[in-house]
């Protein structure tokens, strides 16, 4: 079983759901990253989801196109992002980590040398967000290659007839966009996407994580009644910059960053099903 399999069976086994932190390689600087991953994880993470820098990440709000540009100020490639993972990997055996990005640097890569790249690395799983199920055909043959799951997007705009065709390809887990548009948008709505999950489970057996619009404690709480995971992206990218910009410095902006996650795995614990 995956990295990612084996987490989620165990989370699930243990009535607990997956908190998944979300974090821009490079972002605000190139040595910050890996030491955050590893703080993240004590704090509680299950997951980590890295963000790829580029130049157009046209999903992202404000706030993680900040990231990204801040990231590419500092010439933080795809590469870079994998020796990141690699340096992870050197403590973390067992904490899987998704890259987030877009389909031009994959591309580039080319499908085989990218695949092969993050299974040295030790990559579990990849959201590309740009490329469709309809045409990732050739990308899901090399990652299925050497083991990464191919993770996708699913949103509240999305036809039942499409559901079946994403499930129908995805591996890993799910991702439910929780809100329309962009990240860090708007305010979530837990009725609306329980029942929505339910449209979703009707269709595959994998688990599904939620993001976008989760930005404490008791969003995340609240979303965590019904799905599998939840991702905090935009309110720990923000709480960052937001530290680095007050000048507490890296020290300061990891602890506003622990601190945030400790919190959100507390409220997702302590959520009414979970007693």
């Amino acid at each position: 079983m995956s990295r990612l399999g084996t987490v989620f069976s165990e989370l699930n086994k243990a009535k607990r759901k997956a908190l998944i932190p979300y974090i821009v390689a490079g972002d605000p600087e190139r040595g910050f990253t890996v030491s955050l991953m590893h703080r993240l994880v004590k704090a509680g993470a299950d997951v980590i989801e890295v963000g790829v820098p580029f130049s157009d990440p046209m999903s992202e709000g404000p706030v993680i196109q900040q990231g990204h540009e801040r990231a590419l100020e500092h010439g933080v490639s795809l590469r870079n992002v994998l020796e990141m993972v690699t340096a992870f990997r050197e403590e973390d055996r067992d904490t899987p980590v998704v890259l987030m990005g877009y389909a031009n640097p994959v591309v580039r890569m080319g499908y085989a040398a990218f695949a092969d790249a993050c299974s040295t690395a030790g990559v579990d799983g990849l959201i590309t967000v740009d490329l469709p199920p309809e045409e990732v055909a050739d990308l899901n043959q090399e990652l299925k290659r050497v083991g990464i799951d191919n993770i996708f997007l699913i949103s509240p705009t999305t036809p039942d007839a499409r559901i079946g065709t994403i499930t129908s390809t995805a591996s890993g887990f799910l991702y439910y966009v929780a809100l329309k548009g962009v990240t860090g948008a708007g305010n979530l709505d837990a009725d609306a996407v329980a029942a929505y999950l339910e449209r979703i489970r009707a269709t595959t057996d994998l688990p599904i994580a939620v993001g976008f619009g989760i930005k404490d404690a008791a969003s995340a709480a609240a979303i965590a009644e019904y799905a599998d995971g939840v991702v905090v992206g935009s309110a720990l990218v923000d709480a960052i910059a937001r530290s680095v910009a007050a000048g507490d410095g890296l020290e300061g902006a990891a602890g506003v960053a622990v601190k945030l996650v400790e919190a959100i795995r507390h409220g997702v614990d302590s959520r009414p099903s979970a007693a």
